[in-house]
């Protein structure tokens, strides 16, 4: 969801540089080994003390590792306290479906990847026509007075969307010098609420915003597979 209050500077500028601090609650994510033909690896988690989750694609001896899903794509029971249903491929096919024009969008603005991943995670769950309670639209939840500044004639054409997304992005890197948990929350929030606070703002939902984003940053950032990263834990 955006909430636009300042002008916007120039796009162009330096690539966005992520602090060390924004990867300290990375997830400690086991990358798959996929083969052609072949089916997804099981995968084991638990959660540290630290709130950490951890994955595994075999068991490591760990008692504190539990199936969590099996690698027909079904979520362990024991984790969920139901018969696990197995995913449609349709319904898991729209976290793929738009590589191609991320990665344009990405290399055009010089913004993560994953970044980009995250947001559109985080926003609509990869739904081109969402729509939030108050307006925001598409993939990257653009607001109509974005969409305008960010030059997306129609919100709801996941191209057009991604990209206008991805070039505010790139504004906002560019006014917080980078800052990854600033970009974040200016994308939320608005860039006026951030300058106001002299940083992430006090409000709920955009403090819990940052910390979603970037987690599924850290999950994007450390699998190949951007379906089981997109997975909900």
């Amino acid at each position: 969801m955006l909430n636009r209050e300042m002008p916007a500077p120039p796009t162009s500028g330096p690539s966005l540089r992520v602090p060390l601090r924004a990867l300290a609650a990375a997830l400690g994510l086991a990358v798959l080994a996929l083969h052609p033909g072949s089916a997804l690896a099981d995968i084991f988690t638990y959660t540290d003390a630290d709130g950490t989750v951890h994955f595994a694609n075999r068991p490591t001896g760990d008692a504190r590792f539990k199936l969590y899903i099996k690698g027909d794509g079904r979520r362990s029971s024991a984790r969920a306290g139901v018969t696990p249903v197995a995913p449609s491929d349709k319904s898991l096919e729209r976290f793929g479906r738009y590589d191609a024009w991320i990665r344009q969008a990405a290399a055009l603005y010089q913004i993560p990847e994953e970044l980009v991943r995250a947001v559109i995670k985080c926003e609509s769950d990869y739904d081109p026509r969402a729509v939030s309670p108050v307006g925001a639209q598409g993939l990257m939840q653009l607001m109509p007075e974005t969409a305008l500044r960010m030059q997306v004639r129609d919100a709801f054409d996941a191209r057009e969307n991604i990209f206008g997304g991805t070039r505010y992005l790139r504004i906002l890197a560019n006014l917080f010098n980078g800052d990854l948990d600033l970009t974040i929350a200016g994308y939320n929030a608005g860039e006026g609420a951030v300058m106001r606070h002299g940083g992430i703002p006090p409000y709920a939902e955009t403090q819990a915003y940052v910390t979603r984003v970037r987690t599924y940053y850290a999950r994007y950032r450390t699998t190949r597979d951007t379906t089981v990263a997109s997975i909900e834990p």
